[in-house]
């Protein structure tokens, strides 16, 4: 990396226009433009002092301060910007916000509901969903179906389903005693691949018919948040959190 240059994408997801996958994704489209000149190579860099747009829209050197929201996703709501079935989307519940500069971290399926956060600083989004920081995710979820203690233990060490490797996974029974065939578990996870509480169940002969993500991180949904709820965290929490974490402000 030449000095006091950064790549293009992380220039685009320090900005708050995208996050660092999508940066990547509009340049390889011929959307970039910097200085006026179409980019089609994500290895390219940029300094402070170069004009990047995206669609021709110029966009901000840098968000000046990193910011974090913490927002129930009702059930039934997608997680996207749009949707091409004319559902409701997480971004209808930010009309009030810029949403330009509005990126969600992880995400939830539909028929999950629970704690989806938000950022204005897409590498902060990016860093937050790489395996390799493992931050910790939790959900409670309602099972059809008993999960035996081979299993859990199978999961705590992680399994292997069509090729593809899971990381441990944590259960606990919240009520161990109970005779009902469906039960409720917490499950604690540091990955979060696509369906993955859904898809590790099923392959135990379980089926879940309800989740909700009660913690991202640090973050936590709480007892008083209610579904289509937004809150701002903090500024000094939100400076705890990176300084512990990615040691950066």
């Amino acid at each position: 990396m030449k000095e006091g240059k950064i790549r293009l994408a992380k220039r685009i997801a320090e900005s708050g226009a995208a996050s660092r996958r999508e940066a990547e994704r509009f340049i390889e489209e011929g959307r970039v433009k910097v200085d006026g000149e179409v980019v089609k190579t994500p290895v390219f860099f940029v300094s402070e002092n170069n004009v990047v747009s995206i669609d021709e829209k110029i966009i901000s050197k840098k968000s000046e301060e990193i910011k974090i929201w913490k927002f129930y996703k009702p059930n039934g709501v997608i997680t996207s910007r749009k949707d091409s079935k004319g559902r409701s989307t997480v971004f209808d519940y930010f009309k009030k916000f810029d949403q330009d500069r509005l990126l969600y971290i992880g995400r939830l399926d539909c028929n999950s509901e629970g704690l989806l956060l938000f950022t204005n600083n897409g590498d902060l989004a990016r860093k937050m969903e790489l395996p390799k920081n493992a931050l910790q995710r939790t959900y409670r979820i309602r099972i059809f179906g008993k999960l035996s203690e081979n299993a859990k233990e199978k999961l705590k060490r992680g399994v292997i389903i069509d090729g593809i490797k899971y990381g441990s996974v944590k259960i606990i029974e919240e009520n161990e005693m109970t005779t009902a065939k469906n039960r409720w578990l917490k499950v604690t996870l540091f990955e979060g691949k696509n369906r993955e509480i859904r898809k590790l169940m099923q392959y135990f002969g379980c089926s879940v018919n309800r989740l909700i993500r009660i913690s991202y991180g640090p973050f936590y949904l709480g007892n008083t948040m209610q579904p289509g709820q937004i809150e701002k965290i903090g500024r000094r929490d939100v400076e705890k959190f990176l300084s512990q974490y990615f040691n950066s402000k």
